[in-house]
């Protein structure tokens, strides 16, 4: 490279899409921290108004409050590469169909690899429920919850914008 030549800075294409309804407010608050550090889209989908910091990065869609109409949106909207936070298994699997790195709040990554086992437990899990038999829910969202997602976040925002040595 010339003396008087600039290296281009990597333009950064990829989103960050947020199934925003049940998405716990610390992840919401790594997410918008994440955004702005690494200057990267931040677009949070949801049937009610969730409020977002004011910055050019980070958005806020709001949809119809029909059933899967968010998942919907970020299904249509979502192309390979791009990071969807959910805990929706058919949103991402559909997701990670469309070849996007699906993260849950908790911190798990669903991939081809193991996508479908995930989803087809969960369709075991809900008909049981819908038998009448009581499987309990999730745990509450607790401090290794939030250690497990940030650390997969940041193995995400690793490999998308490489440090420079």
């Amino acid at each position: 490279m010339n003396v008087n030549e600039v290296e281009p800075l990597a333009v950064i294409t990829n989103k960050i899409w947020v199934d925003a309804d049940a998405c716990p407010n610390p992840v919401k608050e790594m997410l918008f921290r994440a955004s702005e550090r690494k200057s990267i889209q931040l677009v949070l989908v949801a049937n009610q108004i969730i409020n977002v910091p004011r910055s050019p990065l980070i958005s806020m869609i709001r949809v119809s409050s029909g059933f899967d109409e968010a998942d919907n949106y970020i299904v249509e909207q979502v192309v390979k590469g791009d990071l969807v936070v959910t805990a929706d298994i058919p949103l991402a699997s559909d997701a990670v169909d469309k070849g996007a790195l699906v993260l849950n709040p908790r911190g798990t990554v669903y991939t081809a690899e193991n996508i479908k086992q995930i989803l087809t437990m969960r369709d075991f899990m809900e008909e049981m429920r819908s038998s009448g038999i009581h499987t309990g829910g999730p745990n509450s969202f607790s401090q290794t919850d939030k250690h497990a997602f940030a650390q997969a976040l940041d193995k995400w925002l690793a490999k998308l914008i490489p440090s420079k040595i």
